[in-house]
């Protein structure tokens, strides 16, 4: 089983419109809703993949409801926690004439020091029969920074692997803890190191404690520094799409590949296809199918120097 946890969980709303205009009204032709946030992504993935998956994290009002209840048909096991606050919700509005989408995040509900202690021995639970549990995005207000840097120890102790996707102070703390895998992208690993050099950044973030580091790099791709070597994997060519979910699809590929002891060149071209999937997908967090079988033996994956 791999578990994912999304402390800042979301219910996705996209909107496709013929042609986004500002300072007027605009026409929406198409609404969908998932159960989002990062984890959430992730796991919908993995379970797409074939594996067993169980999400942990917050949700709570009537948003966390609907979210819960769509969740349900999707298959990952719901171990989510309820608190008093409402669930957030993110909207991405999909211009069909440019290919491009406008993103409006809510801030998330603030957890309070029990449902933080309530949580935590969920996540105890849960770790103790897990094969690999990944870490994602934001934290809610109410909890501390060092969040994931606790679950991050709790998760060594128990002898599992851990993936860790996050940004910010959350990401500075939280790779000191060593978790065996980080995967920032491009801004978030340039201030987590000062450096926007990407082969000298990831290698930087190595020796901050990530025992393995995968960068993304947009249309470039993953960059990924480990401890058997680096290696870039990119697309064919340049997608546009909806981005949303993107790199939450290559964590899945990512942790699916160290679960099935791929080499790393088949984890990241599994990641990049997955991701470039993702941006080709009608709806956020998804990824087409069609797509994925067709990119995965055109993904170039290059070893880089020493």
């Amino acid at each position: 089983m791999i578990l994912t946890v999304t402390l800042n969980t979301a219910l996705d709303i996209t909107y496709r419109t013929a042609a986004l205009t500002p300072h007027t009204t605009n026409r929406v032709a198409e609404v969908r809703e998932r159960p989002g946030g990062k984890g959430l992504n992730v796991a919908r993935v993995l379970s797409a993949l074939g594996h067993e998956t169980v999400v942990t994290g917050f949700a709570g009002g009537r948003t966390g409801d609907a979210l819960r209840e769509l969740l349900a048909a999707e298959g990952p096991s719901d171990a989510l926690v309820s608190i008093a606050g409402t669930t957030r919700r993110t909207v991405a509005v999909v211009d069909e004439a440019t290919g491009d989408t406008t993103q409006l995040n809510e801030p998330g509900p603030t957890v309070t020091p029990a449902e933080w202690a309530a949580f935590l021995t969920s996540y105890e639970g849960l770790a103790a029969r897990a094969d690999a549990v990944a870490l994602c995005g934001s934290l809610p207000p109410g909890i501390h920074v060092g969040a994931y840097a606790e679950l991050v120890r709790l998760a060594r102790a128990a002898n599992l692997p851990v993936l860790l996707d996050t940004s910010g102070e959350p990401l500075r703390r939280g790779i000191a803890a060593r978790p065996d895998l980080v995967k920032p992208n491009a801004d978030e690993l340039a201030r987590l190191t000062g450096t926007r050099e990407p082969l000298r950044a990831t290698r930087d973030a190595r020796r901050r404690g990530g025992r393995a580091v995968v960068a993304s790099l947009g249309a470039a791709g993953l960059l990924a520094a480990t401890p058997d070597g680096s290696w870039q994997a990119a697309p064919p060519k340049a997608v546009r799409g909806n981005p949303t979910g993107a790199g939450d699809s290559a964590v899945a590929g990512l942790l699916s590949g160290l679960v099935e002891r791929l080499p790393w060149p088949d984890r990241l071209a599994r990641a990049v296809a997955l991701s470039t999937a993702t941006v080709l997908a009608p709806a956020a967090g998804e990824f087409d199918r069609e797509a994925y079988a067709d990119l995965l033996p055109r993904i170039a994956v290059t070893e880089q120097a020493p």
